[in-house]
C-alpha cells in the first residue's frame, strides 16, 4: 500500500476537523463546561480552592479533574478568556488521536492507519465533542496514548523501563481528566496477569507498577491534607451517584434495567453509527485464511488482538459494568460516555476493513449485507454511514465472481484499498458536512458582541436575560462583570427598580429562544410573549438575531 494514503487521510481528518470546529461552534453547551472554564480562570488568578466545597452543593467531580481546566488556564493567560481559547483544548485532544494512529500505524499498517483515523476522527459525536469543553476527547487521547504505551512497550528491543514510566504517567493523567479510565483496567489486569504467568515483560510492569502506586499514594496524601479523606475522590463518586440516584436504573429507571443490560446499548450504538466500527471489527476476529505477510506469517495479528481484546473487554464494560462501587447501575447511554471504546474499537475495525479489502469473498460479502440490514432497520439520516460502507464491500464481496471487473480493483490491490478508504470517508463526511452548513442554533458570538456595548466602569443598571443564559453571562465578560450591572432572569420584571441612576436593559437573543433543545425544558416563552412583558421599550442595539432594549417604565 502506498505510504501517501495515511498521509492524505490524516490532512484530510486535520482540515475536515478543523472546519467542523469553526463553522459549528455554538459556545457554551450546559453547566459542566461553564465550570470547567470558571475553574480555569481561577487557577489562572490564583483564587481556585484546593478543598471541597464548603457547602456541599457540587455534587459531581469536575471540581477533581485537574487536567480538564488547568491546560485550559495557559490558553486563557495567551489568549484571554473565549469560547475559542476554552475549547482549543479538546480540539487539540481530538487532533492528537489521529495523529497517534497514524505515528503508530501509517508505516506498519497504511490501510489500518488510514480506516482507523476516519472511523475515529469522522465520526459524528468525536467531532461534535471537540466544539465543548468536556473531558470525553481529552480522555480519548490520553486512553489511546496509554493503551499505545502498554502494546509498544512490551515489544522486543525497546527501553521497557521508559516505557512502562510513561505507561504510568498517561494512566495518571486520564485519572485526572475523568474517572471513566476505569473502563480498561479489566484490560490492564488481563494483560497483567498473562505477562507474569508467562514470566515476560517484568521490567516494563516492576517500572509501571511502582511509578502507579507512588503517584497514587501522593494522590491520597494530597486529597488526606486537603480534605481529610484520602479516599475522597472515590467518596465524590459514590455521592454524585447518590445525588443521581432518581434518575438511575436502580431507582428512578428499574423497569427498564433488564433492557438496559440485553438490546438497548445494541440499538444505542447502531442509532449513533457505532454499528459500522462493530461490524468492521468482527470482520478482524479469527484468523487470517491465508499469509498476511511477505513471509507467510500473520504479522499483524499482536497487534490486530491487542485492540480487538481491549474493544472487547471496553464494550463488555459499558454494556454490563456499573457506575458505583457500592450498587449496581449501569453507565447512562449517552454517546459521550462511548469516547473510551472508540479507539481501540477504531483501530480493531480498521484491521478488519484491511482483512476485507485484502482477501474479499465471503468475509466482505457479509459485512456488506449486514450494513446494508443496518441500513435498512434504521432508516434515519444516519444511515448513510451503513448504505455507502455496505454497498462498497458489498461490491468487494461479489468481486471474486465478476468476471468484468477491473484488474486494478481485485482484492489485495491498492487501488481497491484506497477506493473503499474514500467511500469510508465520504460516508462518514455527508451528516457532519450538513450540520457545517446549518446557521448557528446559539448565536454565541452575537450575544457576546451585544453585551460587550454594556461594558466599562461607567455602566450601571440592570439586564434581563433568559434561563440558558442567566447562570453563566459571567463567561461573555471573561468572568469580570462590570461591577454596576447586575443580571436578572426576564420573570424578575416586577422585582426591579428602574431609575436614571439605575438603568434596565432587555437582552433577547431569538436564536436560543427557538432551540428545539431548550424549549423542549428550560425555556417556556416565546419572544413575542418575553417582548409582550415590556411594551415600553426601545431597541438600542441588534446583531443577528440578538436584539438588546432599553426598558422604560
Amino acid at each position: 500500500m502506498p505510504d501517501s494514503l495515511p498521509r492524505w487521510t490524516l490532512l484530510f481528518v486535520i482540515l475536515f476537523t478543523g472546519a467542523y470546529f469553526l463553522l459549528t461552534h455554538e459556545g457554551l453547551y450546559g453547566v459542566d463546561d461553564y465550570y470547567y472554564a470558571r475553574h480555569a480562570y481561577q487557577l489562572l488568578h490564583g483564587t481556585f480552592e484546593l478543598g471541597p466545597d464548603p457547602q456541599e452543593l457540587l455534587h459531581d467531580p469536575l471540581h477533581e479533574r485537574w487536567l480538564i481546566f488547568g491546560p485550559v488556564a495557559g490558553f486563557f493567560a495567551l489568549f484571554g478568556v473565549n469560547i475559542i481559547s476554552a475549547t482549543l483544548w479538546p480540539l487539540l485532544a481530538t487532533l492528537g488521536c489521529a495523529g497517534l494512529i497514524y505515528v503508530l500505524y501509517a508505516r506498519r499498517e497504511p490501510v489500518v492507519a488510514a480506516a482507523a483515523m476516519l472511523l475515529l476522527g469522522l465520526h459524528y459525536f468525536t467531532l461534535n465533542l471537540a466544539n465543548y469543553l468536556y473531558p470525553d476527547n481529552i480522555l480519548m487521547f490520553w486512553c489511546l496514548a496509554g493503551a499505545a504505551a502498554l502494546l509498544r512497550g512490551r515489544e522486543p528491543g525497546r527501553r521497557a523501563g521508559w516505557w512502562g514510566l510513561g505507561f504510568a504517567l498517561l494512566g495518571f493523567a486520564a485519572l485526572l481528566s475523568k474517572e471513566t479510565i476505569a473502563y480498561y483496567l479489566p484490560f490492564y489486569l488481563g494483560v497483567l496477569g498473562l505477562d507474569a504467568v508467562r514470566r515476560r515483560h517484568g521490567r516494563f510492569w516492576v517500572v509501571a507498577l511502582s511509578t502507579g502506586a507512588l503517584l497514587l499514594a501522593a494522590y491520597g496524601v494530597f486529597y488526606y491534607v486537603v480534605t481529610d479523606d484520602g479516599l475522597y475522590r472515590i467518596h465524590l463518586i459514590e455521592q454524585t451517584n447518590k445525588f443521581l440516584s432518581e434518575g438511575n436504573y436502580l431507582v428512578g429507571n428499574r423497569a427498564v434495567l433488564l433492557d438496559r443490560i440485553t438490546w438497548q446499548p445494541l440499538s444505542f450504538f447502531v442509532g449513533i453509527g457505532l454499528g459500522l466500527m462493530l461490524t468492521l471489527a468482527a470482520a478482524a476476529l479469527g484468523h487470517p485464511s491465508a499469509p498476511h505477510g511477505p513471509e507467510g506469517a500473520d504479522s499483524e495479528g499482536p497487534d490486530r488482538w491487542f485492540w480487538l481484546a481491549l474493544a472487547g473487554s471496553t464494550l463488555a464494560f459499558y454494556w454490563l459494568g456499573s457506575t458505583s462501587l457500592s450498587s449496581y447501575n449501569p453507565i447512562t447511554l449517552l454517546p459521550r460516555m462511548t469516547t473510551p471504546l472508540l479507539p481501540p474499537l477504531a483501530l480493531a475495525a480498521g484491521f478488519g476493513l484491511q482483512r476485507l479489502v485484502a482477501r474479499a469473498g465471503g468475509r466482505a460479502l457479509a459485512a456488506g449485507v449486514v450494513l446494508l440490514l443496518l441500513t435498512a432497520w434504521l432508516r434515519t439520516a444516519v444511515a448513510v454511514v451503513y448504505l455507502l460502507p455496505g454497498l462498497a464491500l458489498l461490491a468487494v464481496g461479489l468481486s471474486r465472481w465478476l468476471p468484468r471487473w477491473p484488474a486494478a480493483l481485485r482484492p489485495g490491490r491498492p487501488a481497491l484499498a484506497a477506493g473503499v478508504v474514500a467511500v469510508l470517508g465520504l460516508a462518514l463526511a455527508v451528516r457532519p458536512a450538513y450540520f457545517m452548513r446549518k446557521p448557528p442554533v446559539s448565536a454565541h458570538a452575537s450575544q457576546v458582541r451585544v453585551l460587550q456595548r454594556l461594558a466599562g466602569p461607567a455602566v450601571r443598571g440592570t439586564v434581563l436575560v433568559d434561563d440558558f443564559l442567566f447562570p453563566n453571562y459571567d463567561f461573555s465578560y471573561g468572568f469580570e462583570v462590570p461591577k454596576g450591572l447586575s443580571f436578572r432572569r426576564y420573570f424578575a420584571r416586577d422585582s426591579i427598580r428602574i431609575s436614571p441612576a439605575q438603568p434596565a436593559w432587555l437582552l433577547l437573543n431569538r436564536a436560543t429562544l427557538a432551540n428545539d433543545e431548550l424549549t423542549r425544558k428550560l425555556i417556556r416563552y416565546s419572544p413575542d410573549s418575553v417582548l409582550s412583558w415590556y411594551p415600553n421599550r426601545r431597541l438600542v442595539a441588534q446583531d443577528g438575531l440578538v436584539e438588546l432594549y432599553e426598558v422604560r417604565r
